[in-house]
């Protein structure tokens, strides 16, 4: 895979130096592991989103639903 440059704020990369130091890991894990949370959430949000938009697509209230039946 291609490298991609990528910019941090001064403040993510404190924080990112001193939870390395804190956690004792390697700063290239805790970016992975923050992504792969970062994706998981992000996947369960599009999933969620793409829920309710089907079921607001084939909900009907009460009177839609019997509108032109007749028993």
């Amino acid at each position: 895979m291609e490298n991609k440059n990528f910019t941090l704020t001064i403040e993510s990369m404190e924080n990112l130096e001193n939870f390395s130091k804190i956690l004792n890991k390697d700063t290239n894990t805790i970016i992975n592991e923050a992504l792969e949370k970062y994706f998981t959430n992000t996947q369960k949000k599009l999933l969620e989103k793409k829920l309710e938009d089907e079921n607001a697509m084939t909900n009907l209230d009460f009177n839609e639903f019997w509108d032109d039946v007749d028993i």
